[in-house]
């Protein structure tokens, strides 16, 4: 078996190409909104990197997650939308897309703040296994991962991205562990 080797700087870059495409097919710029956390340091480079003035948004899950019995609550950043929400266009951030309940929580706290005009999904991952209907207007990448790993983007002290890539830990009644 082979490892997975993803180049989270150089899909940053593909995602920056992808973002100034979508700045450009609107009249008014849209506002960028990031999942915490994630997603939230992708906007925040993004906004410094396209050069935007106005302040992007935050969407934190942990409200409105339907999963925290198995996951617990996350002490995630909380929402901060330092904008009117009503009738904007918005594209929301993130930096891995799976099962579609992050997702899913983050529209629901999205739409306790207003109704907004549209809103695009950017990623930089699309690791498939989706349990609800959500897709990406945007997925750099497409991996398939087993159920078992987590894959999180990681940000160094200077802004770099990488990401990490966890196994389950190993059961040494179950033998030895496999190479990746």
């Amino acid at each position: 078996m082979r490892s997975l080797v993803l180049d989270a700087e150089a899909l940053y870059a593909d995602l920056l190409h992808g973002m100034r495409q979508q700045f450009l097919a609107h009249d008014k710029p849209p506002r960028l909104v990031g999942v915490a956390s994630g997603g939230a340091w992708l906007a925040q480079r993004l906004q410094k990197d396209m050069g935007l003035t106005e302040d992007i948004g935050i969407l934190s899950s942990s409200m409105h997650r339907d999963d925290f019995s198995q996951r617990g609550l996350s002490s995630s950043a909380q929402t901060v939308l330092p904008f009117d929400v009503n009738g904007a266009h918005l594209i929301v951030v993130d930096d891995v897309l799976y099962t579609g309940r992050t997702l899913r929580a983050v529209l629901n706290e999205l739409f306790d703040y207003g109704r907004p005009a549209s809103v695009k999904l950017m990623v930089l991952v699309d690791r498939g296994g989706r349990e609800l209907p959500v897709q990406a207007d945007l997925a750099v990448a497409r991996v398939s991962l087993p159920a078992s790993q987590t894959l999180e983007l990681a940000r160094t002290g200077d802004g770099r991205f990488s990401f990490q890539l966890q196994d389950p830990p190993h059961d040494p009644l179950q033998g030895p562990k496999p190479p990746l």
